[in-house]
């Protein structure tokens, strides 16, 4: 078992997943797969339940499906975003861009097509663990303090002017990145390994496309002289643009 996935020094305790699936085959095969990986599964197939557990269980980690009777996936998704920040994977059948795009544009940090393989999915669901339990030694630089922003790996607090804004864990994994690789440029393909950490599977270049449109709406705020800029035909890169001169 790899000590990334250990809630504690000492060991103590499983990372909870918490999987909202009305299909009972899939949730008993995500449950077989991930407790024999380490991980404490629990299941509903209720997205008005899956709400409530989110909020009474606090799950490290949460996969939810897009189509669910009663209250469907996409508004699951939104509902948890008010009030939490937790990891969450959109599972679905649905393999349209337009479906995938629209979970990534409410919140979700990934979205993984039906039928899956639960090797794959137990790759992203560490990748996101990982990164979300990282701590920094003491001789890495902690915070980035850049004009008109301020961004902290310790407590992951970020700042835009004197506003206190709010990401989500892989929104603010790739601000740092990016921010602390100011001006220089980055694939998707890059951005995936080195975020998402996806080395054995790869994810959808729109993961990444979608993520940067929200933070963008989040970060560049008027009068702001950072800026994600788009390189059209290779990628990305986090620059602070010197304000225009008088004229």
């Amino acid at each position: 078992m790899e000590n990334v996935l250990k809630k504690d020094d000492t060991g103590a305790g499983k990372p909870r997943v918490l999987v909202i699936d009305d299909e009972e085959n899939v949730c008993e095969l995500i449950t077989l797969y991930f407790e024999k990986a380490g991980y404490e599964v629990i299941c509903t197939g209720d997205g008005g339940e899956g709400i409530d557990m989110v909020r009474s269980q606090k799950p490290d980690l949460v996969i939810l499906d897009l189509m669910l009777p009663g209250v469907d996936g996409l508004d699951v998704c939104k509902e948890v975003r008010r009030t939490s920040n937790v990891p969450l994977i959109m599972l679905s059948a649905r393999v349209d861009e337009v479906d995938r795009v629209l979970g990534l544009e409410i919140g979700a940090d990934d979205y993984v097509t039906k039928p899956f393989s639960p090797r794959e999915l137990l790759a992203r669901v560490k990748a996101v663990l990982r990164r979300a339990a990282y701590v920094p030694s003491p001789d890495e630089q902690q915070i980035l303090n850049l004009p008109g922003l301020s961004v902290s790996r310790i407590s992951r607090e970020v700042v835009v002017g004197d506003m206190h804004i709010d990401l989500t864990p892989k929104e603010f994994d790739l601000l740092w990145y990016l921010a602390s690789n100011r001006n220089r440029v980055f694939t998707r393909e890059q951005l995936l390994e080195q975020v998402w950490a996806y080395q054995e599977f790869y994810g959808d270049e729109r993961t990444v496309d979608q993520h940067i449109k929200r933070l963008r709406r989040k970060i560049e705020v008027s009068g702001s002289p950072c800026r994600i800029t788009t390189i059209w035909g290779v990628g990305y890169k986090f620059e602070i643009r010197e304000p225009a001169a008088a004229l």
